[in-house]
């Protein structure tokens, strides 16, 4: 009973922060939400979220704290500058749910034990994009303290179609950088195959036809094999973040290793330098269908 009644603080209200917020008031999960920029909250509150002035008010004002944000340095950002772990109550729990990689959440498990070791750290980053955030559909790789997980049940059933505990925390991170090695390499195989049916003179068309249906292609790729069909690019999952999450892995592995997925690396740094960053990761299609050719 007590993961339903206790309060939950949202910091970070970018495209996933948001979604999370708003499944969360759906569940009736009272609220609270801070951002940097105020105006990213206004929708929130007009839905029954209270928004926190600061990151310490909106720690202090909730019994679990989730932080989604961009990068490790935001995270440690909004937890040390912002005060956030000085204004966590006793006995909080803080879900971490960005996707930092695991040096990012060694480096905040740190943290916790160095500064805050009667505040339990969950780190739980999730499987899923906008629209599934929207949805309460994420899949939530959860790792912590066993004794939490009683606390946070709601709060993850209010977010995720499933929950996977994994064991300490520092492996939800871990398997989420695995989890985004497929992911980047199932979007590199659309983007690929598209680029060298059009430079055979297929239409897309033809390409759906023969491999929809089959083993070969997951819904995921499916859908995007059909936004790519439409030219519709606007960012499900940007690839800027797609990117980001890519080298976060390469990071964990050591970048001596794993050739192809380097090169996969380079290859999407290519559409990011031709400004492409802030549109879905499946642009790359259009940077692959554009080599070689004369400025």
């Amino acid at each position: 009973m007590a993961a339903t009644v206790e309060a939950v603080a949202f910091l970070g209200i970018g495209a996933m922060g948001h979604g999370m917020a708003t499944s969360a008031l759906r569940a009736g999960i009272p609220t609270v939400v801070w951002n940097r920029k105020p105006e990213a909250t206004q929708d929130l509150a007009e839905l029954g979220a209270d928004v926190a002035d600061t990151a310490a008010e909106a720690a202090r004002r909730a019994a679990i704290v989730v932080t989604m944000v961009t990068d490790t340095d935001a995270v440690v950002s909004i937890a040390r500058d912002q005060g956030m772990l000085a204004g966590l109550a006793p006995g909080a729990v803080w879900v971490q749910m960005s996707t930092i990689g695991v040096v990012g959440i060694e480096e905040v498990a740190a943290m916790v034990d160095a500064e805050r070791r009667d505040v339990t750290l969950i780190d739980a980053p999730v499987s899923g994009s906008r629209d599934p955030a929207e949805q309460g559909a994420l899949t939530i790789f959860a790792s912590g303290s066993d004794e939490a997980r009683p606390r946070v049940a709601s709060l993850f059933d209010a977010l995720g179609q499933r929950t996977i505990w994994v064991g300490p925390v520092g492996a939800g991170s871990r398997v989420k950088v695995v989890n985004n090695t497929w992911l980047a390499f199932g979007a590199e195989a659309i983007a690929t195959s598209v680029a060298l049916a059009r430079q055979l003179g297929l239409e897309i068309e033809t390409v759906m036809d023969a491999l929809g249906g089959g083993p070969l292609v997951s819904p995921w790729q499916a859908a995007k094999l059909q936004r790519i069909a439409t030219g519709e690019f606007t960012a499900q999952f940007a690839l800027s973040l797609a990117l980001k999450d890519v080298r976060l892995a390469l990071e964990a592995a050591g970048h001596d290793r794993f050739t192809a997925f380097a090169g996969l690396a380079d290859e999407w740094q290519q559409a990011l330098d031709q400004g492409l960053g802030d549109q879905d990761l499946t642009v790359v299609t259009q940077t692959l269908e554009h080599q070689g050719e004369t400025p």
